[in-house]
């Protein structure tokens, strides 16, 4: 199947021929016929499988052999979980309808810039959901001309505390519009929001989509923490990977690390949610164009960051959720390409690894590297001290002692 069956329009033929895309994907050949038929849809869709180009191609398509007389209006509403996913949306809204007028509403940006944007005119808003209720607050972004509302990625913002925030967007939407929701899972809670906002969805799921992982090289080697910086290295010496996304705990630790190895000879930077939005944006790019070989990145990595051309993903320290594994390996093999996914087990971190092949139902074997053998046993876990008993006051005490006092 390619795309020529959606009978697009010859500017959009004209940069999927540019942009390489020769057939569309599982989930996009299911969802462009719907969202061209004019119907809501509630779709679950892994990351990289190709759920943005699913709604932005026929979006475009429907705006550019409908376009409006005067002043462009805003048509197209898409909320988003990260700046990063945001901005990421908003460039392939540009890329294949450069006759568009896109906007980006994000946090870390002056609201004043992107408010002026928006009352000179424009099609599609692209808007994480905090800096989205900043602007309702300003009343000066009309929305009785949208067609579109899209959900991307519902479930991470269900732990940012979505739900809360929808009720106040849904109040500013007119009721007659189409509806198209994406999400990875689907907790109950995702099912109320969906209940909210549209009554007769069309449900799409697509099997094959665990191919995505299916063409990821997992592999998990044993190592002692105090080691793992070196193993690193080694990984890096032996193997010609040109892009390495590692994934840190914390902050902190990724600026550190990535300073340790930029004096190693590495050109390699720290992403994570304290830099500048100006930093974020560059550093990403540089990412993207091989100016930087190594990422260090926090969870802020794990959705959403769209670069093709991982080599490999490095879970330096091993993520909260088995959820989050899948998102964060996700990031290589994407597009059809393989790729290559490394956990490091510590002693400390060997249970916690159990419980994530278990859920994720994925079995590897425990490697070992020459040099960098794992040693020494697990440290034991204390246990707490037992309650002792009798002495807290019981609240007949506490009664007779404030009786006494009055």
């Amino acid at each position: 199947m390619s795309f020529a069956k959606f009978n697009f329009s010859s500017q959009i033929n004209e940069m999927l021929q540019k942009s390489g895309f020769i057939k569309p994907t599982p989930i996009q050949s299911k969802v462009i016929p719907l969202v061209l038929e004019k119907k809501d849809i509630m779709a679950r869709a892994q990351t990289g499988s190709g759920k943005t180009a699913s709604f932005v191609l026929p979006i475009i398509d429907i705006l550019l052999k409908d376009e409006k007389e005067g002043k462009a209006k805003i048509r197209v509403l898409v909320i988003t979980p990260t700046r990063e996913l945001t901005l990421q949306v908003s460039e392939a809204f540009k890329t294949f309808g450069d006759s568009l007028k896109v906007v980006s509403i994000i946090g870390g940006e002056s609201i004043g810039d992107q408010l002026y944007d928006i009352q000179q005119g424009c099609d599609i808003v692209v808007a994480t959901s905090g800096r989205l209720l900043d602007v309702f607050s300003k009343k000066q972004m009309n929305l009785s001309k949208l067609e579109f509302f899209v959900l991307d990625e519902a479930d991470k913002m269900l732990d940012l505390g979505f739900s809360v925030e929808l009720e106040s967007i849904l109040k500013e939407l007119p009721s007659k519009r189409q509806n198209l929701l994406f999400s990875a899972t689907y907790p109950q809670k995702m099912l109320d929001i969906a209940s909210k906002i549209t009554k007769n969805p069309v449900e799409v799921s697509i099997e094959e989509e665990q191919q995505t992982v299916e063409n990821i090289n997992q592999r998990a080697i044993k190592v002692n923490q105090e080691n793992r910086r070196v193993l690193l290295r080694e990984l890096l010496k032996t193997n010609k990977w040109k892009l390495v996304l590692v994934f840190i705990s914390t902050k902190r630790a990724a600026d550190n690390i990535a300073q340790k190895f930029r004096k190693y000879g590495y050109e390699a930077e720290s992403f994570h949610g304290n830099l500048e939005q100006e930093e974020r944006k560059y550093t990403l790019e540089d990412f993207k164009n091989k100016k930087i070989n190594i990422l260090f990145a926090t969870d802020i990595a794990a959705r959403g960051l769209d670069i093709n051309d991982i080599d490999c993903v490095i879970n330096y320290d091993l993520p909260r959720s088995p959820a989050d594994y899948i998102h964060r390996i996700g990031r290589t093999a994407r597009a059809g390409k393989s790729g290559n996914a490394i956990s490091f087990i510590t002693h400390e971190s060997m249970e916690h690894f159990k419980l994530i092949e278990k859920r994720c139902q994925i079995s590897l074997e425990k490697e070992e590297i020459k040099g960098f053998e794992l040693t020494g046993k697990a440290p034991q876990k204390e246990k707490g001290k037992a309650p002792i008993k009798g002495k807290r006051k019981s609240k007949k005490d506490k009664l007779r002692e404030k009786a006494n006092k009055s």
